[in-house]
């Protein structure tokens, strides 16, 4: 299928995204408004290219830190929502599970509940004003530490925020292993919280197991170098545990993935695994939703009626209950219908 037929039928899908951080959704003007508010002068072209010129992961969360420092004043988190909005829209992602880090802005002072009001308002009025709905991952990051963890974890019960539906584990696993956060998961678990880990991004397979053993990670961000395990693939199988994939970050980190080409996903679909297509962060990578399933398309040999299975798994993997699961699914299938009977031509693709 040519590329505009191609995002023609992927723009009519409505599908979900279970691995995005809401902070890296920033339009080139929102970064450049917010670093004039704090700086009180124009970004030049060289510091808003020196901003992505990160070639590592270290790198890249240095200068997603960096970019959260810009937003000086609270308010400023409707221009994060206004950009995610429009990716939203962009993409017709009508459910979105979103990694919000609050210890940036915790560290200037900011009030967790006004935050936390601030973004709710946002994700209402995209839901009223174009039917899409958002729901938080509170990041409590392995950057910062178990006591930060927890203290996060602490505001999040305390708020009793309906659309704060979980936490996570993100940052760089080689620095914050799994077993150092057990007690948060713990306690989050036993609040009736989801937990998710990223895992198995840049180490290897035992981090992942590490995440579903010791923190009981219902899901795992990104997990490829699983595939560097056999008997381990096997049980991701038999457990049917979901891999968050997010295949332009994973060439990025450039840890087992030196090129799209060898990207493992196809292998790990192809063994059964649980996958679902994610892009992570958008903007420091340069990738919208529709973008990652062109890539995997074109570059990993995944056919068109394997795509519309990734579509849904990401439904069938979210937070959200089985009559909603099922809703979505089919409103997969009968979109997929209409854009092939309105495009007859394209017919012969699915064979």
């Amino acid at each position: 299928m040519r590329k505009t037929e191609f995002y023609s039928l992927l723009t009519a899908l409505p599908k979900a995204e279970l691995h995005i951080h809401e902070e890296a959704v920033l339009s080139r003007s929102t970064i450049k408004t917010v670093y004039k508010r704090s700086f009180n002068k124009e970004m030049t072209a060289a510091e808003y290219d020196e901003l992505f010129a990160y070639d590592d992961l270290a790198g890249f969360l240095d200068s997603f830190i960096k970019i959260q420092k810009y937003f000086t004043n609270i308010n400023d988190l409707e221009l994060l929502f206004n950009d995610f909005s429009e990716y939203l829209e962009k993409n017709n992602i009508v459910y979105c599970e979103t990694f919000i880090s609050p210890t940036s802005h915790l560290k200037k002072g900011w009030d967790f509940s006004q935050m936390m009001e601030l973004i709710c308002r946002s994700l209402n009025k995209i839901k009223k004003e174009h039917g899409r709905t958002v729901k938080l991952i509170i990041d409590v990051s392995r950057t910062f530490g178990t006591e930060n963890a927890m203290n996060n974890l602490d505001l999040v019960l305390k708020e009793n925020c309906p659309e704060i539906i979980g936490i996570g584990l993100g940052g760089n696993e080689v620095s914050g292993p799994a077993k150092d956060f057990k007690d948060v998961f713990e306690k989050a678990r036993k609040a009736g919280l989801h937990v998710v880990a990223h895992a198995g991004e840049v180490c290897d397979s035992q981090s992942i197991k590490d995440a579903l053993n010791i923190l009981k990670a219902e899901r795992i961000g990104h997990g490829i170098t699983a595939v560097n395990d056999e008997d381990f693939i096997k049980e991701l199988v038999q457990n049917q545990t979901c891999l968050e994939i997010c295949p332009t970050s994973n060439v990025f980190t450039n840890t087992i993935v030196k090129s799209f080409k060898e990207h493992p996903v196809k292998k790990l679909f192809d063994e059964g695994v649980n996958v679902t297509i994610n892009t992570d962060d958008p903007t420091f990578f340069k990738v919208s939703l529709i973008d990652e399933y062109w890539n995997i398309y074109k570059e990993l040999g995944f056919t068109l009626q394997e795509l519309k299975t990734l579509i849904k798994n990401s439904f069938k993997n979210s937070f959200i209950s089985d009559s909603a699961k099922k809703k979505y699914c089919n409103e997969v299938e009968k979109a997929w219908n209409q854009w092939f009977d309105e495009h007859p031509e394209c017919q012969k693709e699915l064979s």
